[in-house]
């Protein structure tokens, strides 16, 4: 005897109510909710419908649908390049240095902020900490110009103290310098945020108990400190590993010059270039997708690696 069971309707109509309950009942959550959905859709998602133009040879007039097809022919030329290792050079090398400098700056400056014991000064150190943060690329840029130009204030201290004047904006060896240095000025306060909130979420009776048994800030520090953040700094890390073949081209071009380019142009000012002043659409969007597959990678690489090593990881 076969036994069949059929589905009620009203069951279905419950849980429809029971969902519309809850929007009504937190509208304003959903809309919250809601506002960055549609930014995301719009125009990070949609978008992603030009990818196509990648495998193909994209014409103006054509449009999308009526352009032909021409398989990897864009990526294939990009591979073959000559230029395309000094591309991915000059990207790798100012990322895993960015990365080198960058990444420890906003954990020191959390836990030094975490021992200060003067909230008013902890506050204050905050704030001018952060203010950099919310100034403009552009701003950030000119002050550099300004600041190592052949007259500006660091030669004339450099001169003053005896020494000669360096071009620093002319020579590319100092490119990645200045590129990571002024970074970390820009971002360190702002990337300490995440550290500070892992931070004050740590037990406190474990440095009371730490404390008992004679350990002093420096083992406290080693023992409890890093061991609780240490979530936080994998995902973080896992997260900038996964940008190592991205980097903003914004900051390069206000920066670079012509004889700068052996260390300084990256695959985003090489898109930039082909793409928007070289109308060749199609070739830099083939480079960008490269770019974002191998990122993908090096992410599901990274996070894989994580999971593996201290099973912390995104997902």
């Amino acid at each position: 005897m076969e036994i069949t069971q059929k589905a009620k309707p009203g069951k279905i109509r419950k849980k429809e109510s029971h969902f519309i309950r809850q929007v009504k009942k937190s509208k304003y959550l959903y809309l919250i909710f809601f506002l960055p959905l549609c930014y995301y859709v719009i125009f990070h998602y949609w978008p992603m419908y030009g990818i196509v133009i990648a495998f193909k040879d994209y014409n103006i007039v054509k449009g999308i649908i009526g352009s032909p097809w021409v398989g990897f022919k864009h990526f294939e030329k990009f591979l073959t390049d000559p230029y395309f290792w000094k591309l991915v050079r000059n990207t790798l090398l100012i990322n895993i240095y960015g990365l080198f400098w960058s990444f420890p700056a906003p954990i020191i400056l959390a836990l030094s902020l975490n021992e200060l014991p003067n909230r008013g000064f902890k506050r204050f150190v905050q704030s001018v900490s952060y203010l950099p943060h919310f100034i403009s690329t552009v701003v950030v840029c000119g002050m550099i110009v300004n600041f190592l130009a052949s007259d500006g204030i660091v030669n004339q201290i450099l001169m003053a103290l005896g020494k000669d004047r360096i071009q620093f904006l002319m020579l590319p060896e100092w490119f990645r310098t200045i590129y990571i240095a002024s970074g970390i000025w820009q971002n360190v306060g702002w990337g300490s945020i995440v550290y500070l909130a892992a931070l004050s979420g740590i037990n406190e009776e474990l440095y009371e108990a730490a404390t008992i048994d004679g350990a002093n800030r420096w083992k406290q520090l080693i023992h409890i400190t890093l061991p609780s953040i240490k979530p936080t700094i994998s995902i973080m890390l896992i997260m900038n590993l996964g940008k190592l073949m991205n980097i903003g081209y914004e900051k390069i071009i206000l920066l670079y010059n012509g004889s700068t380019y052996e260390t300084a142009d990256v695959i985003s000012t090489y898109v930039y270039r082909r793409g928007l002043l070289g109308n060749d659409f199609s070739y830099a969007t083939a480079v960008s997708l490269f770019q974002s597959v191998v990122g993908l990678i090096l992410l599901y690489s990274s996070n894989k690696i994580s999971n593996k090593l201290s099973e912390t990881g995104l997902w």
